[in-house]
């Protein structure tokens, strides 16, 4: 077997036209995850049962199936409802995109969830105490003196599941989405040579972990500052 290098470094060009749907997929789903993820963590974190358990069931359900069952039962299964059809979120759900999107938020945010709750129970209870002492509301507690600290503890953990997103945004390809994957994928049943194009494939994405683990590692240094200690 013959290893053609010429046709990876022909392939990576080819591929790198999927980067923008990769990113789109990747920056919007990693956004809405993050924004239900805050609601979910306050559900659980609310001290009643009622809020915590429907949360609980949530979480459960999204990271205990895989995220291509997921990606398939709204892409194939939502369709078969006439009420969806018929509903504001047809639009969305009639394209391949918009499917994705869904579902790796949903799972993204069953995820982040849980890493900002270990980010709240992470903070010293010192620090809770000194906030009541100052007469803070528990609103203003949470907000202003536990947030802050929990996402910088949250955050290293954060980068990592942001990466697995980014990794996860190729199962988009099984839907008919023109991301990274998908093109290497038309690529292979024109050429016939999968080994050469996902290798090309396996480039770019490991380029793109560079720069977002990069990127996190930078933030986390400047929000870590006043950890370090003097020497």
């Amino acid at each position: 077997m013959s290893f053609d290098l010429s046709l990876v470094a022909s392939s990576l060009p080819l591929i790198a036209s999927g980067i923008w749907i990769t990113l789109k997929l990747l920056v919007l789903s990693s956004v809405m995850g993050m924004i239900l993820a805050v609601g979910i963590l306050l559900l659980r974190i609310s001290g009643r049962w009622y809020l915590a358990w429907p949360a609980m069931a949530y979480i459960y359900f999204l990271r205990g199936t895989p995220i291509l069952v997921q990606i398939f039962i709204i892409y194939y299964g939502l369709p078969q409802f006439e009420f969806v059809r018929n509903s504001i979120f047809w639009p969305l759900l009639r394209e391949p995109f918009g499917c994705c999107f869904l579902a790796l938020s949903l799972n993204s945010s069953a995820y982040v969830s849980e890493i900002l709750r270990g980010g709240v129970l992470g903070v010293d209870r010192g620090v809770n105490e000194a906030a009541k002492a100052l007469c803070l509301s528990t609103r203003q507690r949470f907000v202003h003196v536990v947030a802050p600290i929990a996402i910088r503890i949250s955050l290293p953990a954060y980068g990592n599941e942001f990466i697995s997103m980014m990794k996860a945004t190729a199962l988009a390809s099984t839907v008919t989405l023109m991301d990274i994957t998908g093109v290497a994928r038309t690529i292979v049943a024109k050429t016939f040579a999968p080994y050469e194009v996902f290798i090309a494939a396996a480039l770019i994405y490991l380029i793109m972990a560079w720069v977002f683990q990069t990127g996190f590692g930078k933030l986390e240094q400047a929000t870590g500052r006043y950890l370090k200690k003097e020497s």
